[in-house]
């Protein structure tokens, strides 16, 4: 009976998966129920007899003010799947947190699979038969928790941050409270990003199932967790998880700020819009492609997708009567710096979105944003008015506000002062230390339930 829920789960979906093959995609289904049972089966913790409480009032901190003090520098490990490429939002957030941990005055290593940096600990990569190719395709890659490694970095380590809820950090987690060491962990992986990506990021019930894979074999062990934004944190306590959510954004990079460049001259007649995000089935280029489609003023747009991921050639194949007004690439950091600088309107079209740091950071350097006003997504929280809202997956409403943009260019110019000044709020540096204060609360309070 210990495991009677669990079980009583997993026949469950698995049966119905078994009985959908016929008018599914059998690969996608079968390796979402293999990644379930390779990630988990077999690690989580029990609770026998206990029921688990929604989690505890949230921790919310905004990201403005003065730098701590008075208090003791850290040795903290953080714990990620992937660290080496930053080719996703969630690698991009940790190294950036760890640059400036580091000229606060503390040390920062990191386990990880690909990890570049000298002082880390490196695992080897976990390789799934058959889904090895479509688990690489949606920019994944899991690691093996090697006690050997393992116990040199808790060993190590004053504090130990996790950023993935994965087999690695459930490995990493459990060596680490029979060490004793506090640690305190982030929510950086949405269910829809693993739904989505297997075409069934509308189906309610299987977002449902994963929010609680995540809750009990790994989130209920941890007192504290990173949320990125109010949303998330709603969301956690919406699906009963136990921790209790500190709400820090993963803020902007200072040479993120408002700055406008002439267009090379071939290309100053044109509306340039960007959007900035793995190209996945959740991020939902296909409705910025049809709404630039719909527009009145098709002919006069550029658009600018900037970055990678399995859905290139379809997106490319949408737009190809778009010609050469449709670009798709990926941008070191000071190429996506001048292509902000060039460009007249940003897009955000996710369905589902824990923060958005690409938002952010057009806004910042200068872009009007328009945002799919999801449900599933925090994006919409940075709207300053309806006039930068669309209805989400509606190609209709959104082509429609981007030709009240164009039409209307003062309008454009003000608001792109008024979206800088907002991002302030979200500077690195302070957001940074709102974290420190997470840290130093685990080590002094406890971290572990």
């Amino acid at each position: 009976m210990k495991y009677g829920f669990l079980h009583f789960h997993i026949s469950s979906m698995w049966k119905f998966f078994l009985c959908r093959l016929h008018h599914s995609d059998t690969s996608r289904v079968l390796s979402l129920f293999y990644w379930f049972i390779l990630q988990y089966i077999g690690k989580r913790e029990v609770r026998n007899g206990r029921s688990i409480p929604a989690c505890t009032p949230w921790k919310e901190t905004e990201c403005a003010g003065d730098l701590p003090t008075g208090e003791q520098s850290m040795k903290i490990l953080f714990v990620s799947d992937q660290y080496g490429a930053a080719n996703n939002g969630l690698t991009i957030s940790a190294r950036r947190y760890a640059e400036v941990l580091r000229a606060h005055g503390h040390e920062v290593r990191v386990l990880s699979t690909n990890n570049t940096e000298r002082d880390g600990y490196q695992v080897r990569e976990m390789r799934i038969p058959v889904f090895d190719k479509l688990i690489k395709s949606q920019g994944m890659i899991f690691g093996r928790a090697e006690k050997n490694v393992v116990s040199e970095a808790i060993a190590w380590a004053d504090v130990i941050h996790f950023y993935t809820p994965f087999a690695l950090s459930m490995g990493v987690a459990r060596m680490a409270k029979k060490a004793g060491k506090p640690a305190t962990c982030a929510f950086h992986v949405q269910p829809q990003n693993v739904s989505y990506s297997i075409g069934m990021g509308k189906w309610e019930f299987v977002n449902t199932f994963i929010f609680w894979i995540f809750r009990v074999c790994f989130y209920n062990r941890f007192r504290y967790v990173h949320c990125p934004s109010r949303f998330i944190a709603s969301e956690l306590e919406a699906h009963h998880y136990k921790s209790k959510p500190w709400v820090i954004s993963n803020g902007i990079d200072p040479d993120f700020v408002y700055h406008k460049a002439e267009k090379p001259a071939e290309l100053r007649d044109l509306f340039r819009i960007l959007m900035i995000g793995r190209l996945s089935r959740e991020k939902r280029q296909d409705v910025l492609i049809d709404a630039v489609k719909k527009s009145k003023y098709r002919d006069r747009i550029r658009l600018e997708l900037a970055g990678q991921g399995p859905r290139r050639s379809a997106l490319l194949e949408q737009g190809r009567e778009l010609g050469e007004n449709l670009q798709i690439g990926f941008y070191s950091k000071p190429d996506l710096l001048d292509l902000i600088s060039h460009c007249d309107l940003y897009v955000h079209a996710a369905d589902a979105e824990i923060e958005a740091m690409s938002c952010m950071e057009a806004f910042a350097g200068g872009l009007v944003p328009v945002i799919a006003n999801s449900r599933k997504s925090a994006t919409p929280q940075f709207a300053l008015d309806e006039r930068s809202l669309f209805r989400a997956g509606d190609s209709t409403d959104l082509a429609s506000k981007i030709d009240w943009w164009i039409e209307h260019p003062e309008k454009r110019r003000e608001m792109e002062r008024r979206y800088a000044e907002s991002a302030k709020k979200y500077a690195l540096e302070t957001c940074v230390s709102q974290f420190e204060e997470l840290l130093h609360t685990a080590m002094r309070e406890g971290s572990w339930l």
